[in-house]
């Protein structure tokens, strides 16, 4: 949502600026803004290309306001929607990913906000906002979601901004409506939505219900509610640029955008933000890209488990060092490459120990059956070593990069797979060293919406 409101507002600080100091204060003031740097501490990925800028975007399903009547018996803060914005060093493209916040992936220890800590677990990835916000501090839910996503990505988040719904309805509001066109009827008693098939204009409890349905439209699934996220907000920006032309329209948009909108300390405030849009603005928009991280349903390798998607490899990890390293992303390559999915499940493994410390492969082993990799046994490693690594003969190699990537957040620097013709026929080897690390045992936590993980 930010990229679009600061591509409104690279033309509309200027006409704002014309109503008078106090307005500007006034619009300024309303975004709130969160000391994130502490928070975060000293153990964050590099950033392997300055220039560059990564923005983290929540959309919070923030109940204030509402009378708790979008998540029943929900108490904490919640994240509906979760993206980064990739901005190139050279502002001559950008990329949107989006993350499907059933995305089962390792969330780390995170301050609560109240002095106590939370552990770390494996969990929906949305859980992240929710533990960092239990006491209604947003700045702990930014920090904790910004290490959850640093952790899983290697990217490093620059700017942090989260937008609630009561901020949304009043954008759409202030617009007079966005129209849509649905091709069949919903009816979401949960999104607190009922619209008849074809093309009308929504607003107020209508849009908000319309981009967070989700059981009653297609099959169900997070990945379909991304895709018409991305769709009405593409609606939303084209009616700003040619709506937005008198005073009065500007403010009001302008002020329902701010109130929602609460960023990191040096994102906050009119004049950062107009920075901001002024570099986003010369983005051409065939350059703009919207992408879904690839992924599978979790079932596939855990058959209990009905409720999440795994990220899927080596694809998710080839997009996101193309963007560590600011290399523009081709969709269409990476949507063909996504085509044939290698799972867990299909990928047999031995795990051998390299260091003198007893039970390493059999700890790992339990982290890999957890996955859903299938593990045919352990053993110890005829050499030691302080290197993890992980080997396969010429015929495996895909499905040895789909275990190093899976594991490239248990490995500090990640894992460079290899392929050699002495490696055990049918069989991927992990060679766990000394750089190996444990992580926690997945669902040693409470999913927001009070669906406990299966598997």
């Amino acid at each position: 949502m930010l990229i679009w409101c600061c591509g409104v507002l690279s033309v509309l600080v200027l006409g704002v600026a014309g109503l008078g100091t106090y307005v500007y204060q006034h619009l300024s003031g309303n975004i709130g803004s969160t000391d994130l740097d502490q928070r975060l501490g000293g153990d964050r990925p590099d950033n392997l290309s300055p220039g560059s800028k990564n923005i983290l975007v929540v959309g919070s399903d923030s109940r204030d306001g509402t009378g708790s009547k979008y998540g029943k018996g929900l108490d904490t803060m919640q994240s509906d929607t979760l993206m980064v914005v990739h901005l190139a060093a050279d502002r001559k493209w950008a990329t949107v990913v989006s993350f499907p916040r059933d995305s089962y992936v390792p969330v780390p220890a995170c301050d609560r906000g109240d002095g106590t800590t939370s552990a770390p677990t494996t969990f929906k990835i949305n859980s992240a906002f929710a533990t960092g916000g239990s006491t209604g501090d947003i700045g702990s839910a930014a920090a904790c979601t910004i290490k959850t996503v640093e952790q899983n990505t290697g990217l490093r988040i620059d700017h942090f901004a989260s937008v609630d719904f009561q901020g949304f309805k009043g954008m759409v509001n202030a617009l007079g409506g966005i129209e849509v066109c649905p091709e069949e009827a919903i009816h979401d008693k949960k999104a607190q939505l009922d619209m008849e098939a074809g093309c009308q204009t929504v607003k107020d409890e209508q849009a908000l219900g319309y981009v967070r349905t989700r059981y009653a439209v297609g099959d169900g699934s997070d990945l379909g509610r991304i895709g018409r996220q991305q769709e009405f907000m593409q609606a939303l920006a084209d009616k700003a640029q040619h709506k937005l032309t008198s005073p009065d329209a500007l403010y009001g948009f302008l002020d329902s955008t701010t109130k929602s909108l609460t960023t990191d300390s040096a994102l906050a405030g009119l004049k950062p933000l107009y920075d901001l849009a002024s570099e986003l603005r010369d983005v051409p928009g065939d350059r703009l890209t919207f992408l879904t991280v690839p992924n599978y349903p979790r079932q596939e390798d855990v058959p209990a488990d009905k409720a999440n998607v795994v990220w899927q490899y080596p694809q998710a990890a080839d997009l996101f060092k193309r963007l560590r390293h600011d290399r523009e992303v081709d969709k269409k390559k990476l949507e063909e490459d996504s085509a044939r999915v290698v799972t867990a499940h299909s990928v047999r493994v031995q795990v051998l120990n390299g260091t003198a410390t007893p039970g390493q492969a059999a700890k790992a082993a339990q982290r890999l059956r957890s996955l859903g990799f299938t593990v045919t046994g352990t053993g110890n490693s005829p050499r030691p070593t302080d290197t993890t690594t992980v080997t396969a003969p010429e015929d495996l190699a895909e499905e040895a990069e789909v275990l190093a990537g899976r594991l490239d957040g248990l490995k500090q620097g990640g894992i460079d797979p290899e392929t050699s013709p002495e490696a055990t026929p049918g069989l991927v080897t992990l060679t766990v060293g000394s750089d190996f690390e444990e992580e926690a045992e997945p669902g040693a936590g409470q999913e927001p919406d009070g669906a406990a993980p299966q598997g």
